[in-house]
């Protein structure tokens, strides 16, 4: 498998995290102070704690996708490790941060690394379980699941329009969504799910499969990826 990631912006997004965590910490700490020594500086003190707070959680969440190793990326290319050359995987490179190209079609590629239950049932998904951290982490917003079916529809969309402006009309090819769970410690009950969710393990099986049902010719496959960028 080829895999074709934009580093740059990987390691300068990493940096970006961990100044806003750092940065963080000193408005938190001004704030304590203010609030503790400065009663007559209360706005202030507000006004530093609940920065300080938003700027943890950008932190967190920008350090979760590229600054701690495996980062997401890293994970999705370990669990397609084996897959023949004629796979292309994009991290970053288009307008969605995880595109796969290959003899299964073009997929856009939405990592999550919940633990737990995740069921997808009257048209919501729904968690449970995951232990004490999972259930704390939740409640800051940081690992709700949210409508992934509504985001992978988006970046279908994106990638689709992406792919019109540089191809023949005739030449766009379906574009298909997949959520990938990360973690080992997760359960997946998705019968009913408009998107495939798989854990990670399984999805090179998957797109092997995929590729026997040859969902895409040589020819449109070529011009998928001239449309892409080579690095």
């Amino acid at each position: 498998m080829k895999i074709i990631k934009n580093e740059k912006m990987i390691k300068r997004n990493a940096t970006i995290g961990n100044y806003l965590s750092l940065g963080a910490l000193v408005v938190l700490g001004v704030g304590m102070y203010i609030s503790l020594k400065r009663a007559d500086l209360f706005p202030y003190a507000l006004a530093a704690l609940v920065g300080g707070f938003i700027m943890t959680q950008v932190g967190i969440y920008i350090g979760n996708r590229f600054g701690r190793s495996p980062r997401p990326d890293e994970k999705l290319d370990a669990a397609l490790k084996g897959l023949q050359n004629e796979f292309s995987m994009y991290h970053y490179m288009s307008p969605v941060a995880h595109l796969m190209v290959g003899p299964a079609g073009v997929w856009v590629l939405i990592p999550y690394h919940q633990r737990g239950q995740m069921t997808f049932k009257k048209n919501r998904w729904q968690m449970s379980g995951g232990g004490f951290m999972q259930n704390y982490m939740r409640i800051f917003g940081q690992e709700g699941i949210g409508r992934p079916e509504m985001e992978g529809e988006g970046e279908v969309n994106a990638v689709r329009k992406y792919l019109a402006k540089k191809m023949e009309e005739a030449e766009v090819p379906a574009v298909n969504a997949m959520l990938v769970f990360t973690s080992d410690d997760v359960e997946i009950e998705a019968a009913d799910s408009p998107v495939p969710a798989l854990k990670a393990k399984q999805i090179k099986d998957f797109f092997r499969q995929k590729a026997k049902e040859k969902p895409i010719g040589q020819t449109q496959l070529a011009a998928v990826r001239a449309a892409l960028p080579e690095e």
